[in-house]
């Protein structure tokens, strides 16, 4: 038995005045009025306890915008691109000019059934992200394969801004060799100047450095404008997470698209991506702006454009081939030096400054002296 039990047949039954009832059961004088009233309407379930909920809530989300956070979101689940509620919060804003707060956007798509709670995973502010301070203070690239409708593997090239993971680039080929990345890189550094430095892993296309081959197109020209040129550790690709996680969401779209049958459809697609990554996607780890509008917000940072002057040494062994000559690659591009037939067999030590190439024998001998014509691919032997 509660109080109301109590307090209704003290007024009722023992004929007790409203006011002595409430005093005696230390209870205000008015909640015994509305209780008498309830059990003279009601009978004993006006006595029950009645619920506290108020009868509207005006910071509950209205069940238009409800629908229509769930509408974005399925939206963006069907085209591929992130759906997260910070994500359908910059939609609503850019529509509406505001956005109910993103831990509201969640609790929705929760009790939509959107979201599938994952508490064993590490949460993402626990990481400790590192970007360039300026946009252009450092570029990263990297390759990435994609199959075409008839199952032939094409090849994609992405460029990145690693201050605002601004995509520079993003360019399709069937195979990439060095003079077309570099080819990508200049009609990139043509748009929006030339980065202090790049990033990349250790592929062929953008370095020989391990492959005894000299400098490839891409080293050269990054040399010659005084961008400095970094390489992630071998089998260490953590160091181009931000190209990496770019290939990630850029395939996640593409897998919601028809597959494209040439280069030029494939191009078109990865042109559209590019197109919404860059200006419509905003990002978490840029305070929810956009990638070009975290470009813009800062100055740039440029190269020096004076030709580094480390210059680039190797030393080579090597054999004089069957006809007199030699082959050796600069610039991604092969070259050939006439040694002489009566050399042919011979082991020799060929080192190389830059352009300027020296090749002795095994016993000292100088058998050529030369700078190497970038513009020729064969140097002739000279005449005695």
């Amino acid at each position: 038995m509660g109080m109301p039990q109590l307090v209704v047949p003290a007024v009722l039954v023992e004929g007790r005045r409203k006011s002595e009832v409430a005093r005696d059961y230390g209870v205000s004088r008015r909640w015994v009025i509305t209780l008498v009233q309830r059990f003279l309407a009601e009978g004993d379930t006006g006595l029950q306890p009645r619920s506290r909920r108020p009868s509207r809530s005006p910071t509950r989300t209205a069940d238009e915008l409800e629908d229509e956070i769930v509408a974005i979101r399925k939206d963006l689940d069907r085209q591929g691109h992130e759906a997260g509620a910070a994500t359908i919060a910059a939609h609503l804003t850019r529509r509406h000019g505001t956005s109910p707060a993103v831990s509201t956007i969640w609790r929705i798509l929760t009790a939509r059934g959107f979201v599938t709670p994952q508490p064993h995973k590490r949460p993402k502010s626990s990481y400790v992200r590192f970007a360039a301070e300026q946009p252009n203070e450092r570029w990263q690239a990297d390759i990435t394969h994609w199959p075409l409708a008839e199952g032939v593997d094409a090849e994609i090239l992405n460029w990145l801004d690693d201050h605002s993971r601004l995509c520079l680039t993003s360019t399709a080929a069937m195979v990439f060799t060095a003079p077309a990345v570099d080819a990508v890189y200049r009609a990139a550094a043509d748009r929006h100047g030339d980065p202090a430095g790049v990033l990349t892993d250790n592929g062929a296309v953008f370095t020989g450095r391990y492959r005894g081959h000299g400098r490839v197109a891409p080293e050269v020209t990054l040399h010659a404008r005084g961008v400095i040129f970094s390489h992630s550790r071998p089998y260490h690709p953590q160091t181009c997470g931000k190209v990496e996680r770019f290939h990630q969401t850029q395939k996640k779209w593409l897998a919601t698209q028809p597959r494209a049958a040439t280069l030029d459809q494939l191009q078109a697609q990865l042109d559209a991506f590019r197109g919404y990554y860059s200006t419509v996607r905003p990002h978490r780890a840029l305070n929810r702006h956009t990638p070009a509008e975290a470009y813009a917000a800062r100055p740039k940072a440029s190269a020096s454009g004076i030709p580094l002057i480390d210059g680039h040494f190797r030393v080579r062994h090597d054999k004089i081939d069957t006809n007199g000559k030699l082959t050796l690659r600069h610039n991604s591009r092969l070259h050939h030096i006439g040694i002489g037939r009566r050399h042919a067999g011979t082991p020799v030590l060929v080192l190389a400054h830059d352009l300027h190439i020296r090749v002795l024998s095994t016993s000292g001998q100088l058998l050529r002296d030369l700078t190497l014509d970038p513009n020729l691919d064969y140097r002739p032997q000279a005449l005695t």
